[in-house]
């Protein structure tokens, strides 16, 4: 029998294990590249509201603009949708259920996850992790 390989994606961003735990805090490092899950209503980024972009923790990428974000509830900063080309999805069945991972597209970083319970216009609601994301802040 033939040995399967697995395709491994590359990311314009990449760095050993080592060098992301030295770069990342704990709790970002665990969420980032441990497919982890910051405990619900703990991220002060779920209150943000000032204008901006949220971006990546690991690597900066810009991810979502402030505009697309809303109060969904659930714990978590939540938007209608990224900015093109920010974000990658992939089929997520841990857990025993089949959910859509949301990375990011340039250094392969868990966010969170994509559900189809969001509000107009999109329908959808990209639930991701505070310490996944970082502010920027809009210039005055």
């Amino acid at each position: 029998m033939k040995p399967v390989h697995m395709r491994v994606k590359h990311f314009e961003v990449e760095h050993t294990d080592d060098e992301w735990k030295q770069q990342l805090a704990p709790a970002a490092y665990s969420v980032l590249r441990g497919h982890g899950t910051e405990r619900a209503f703990t991220s002060p980024l779920n209150r943000e509201k000032r204008p901006g972009t949220f971006l990546c923790a690991g690597c900066g990428q810009a991810l979502f603009e402030s505009k697309d974000k809303f109060e969904s509830g659930t714990g978590w900063p939540s938007f209608t949708q990224p900015l093109p080309g920010a974000v990658e999805t992939e089929t997520d069945t841990t857990y025993g259920t089949v959910r859509t991972e949301v990375h990011c597209a340039r250094c392969g970083g868990h966010l969170g996850h994509v559900f189809d319970d969001g509000p107009r216009p999109t329908g959808e609601r990209f639930c991701m992790n505070g310490v996944a994301l970082a502010f920027r802040p809009e210039a005055d």
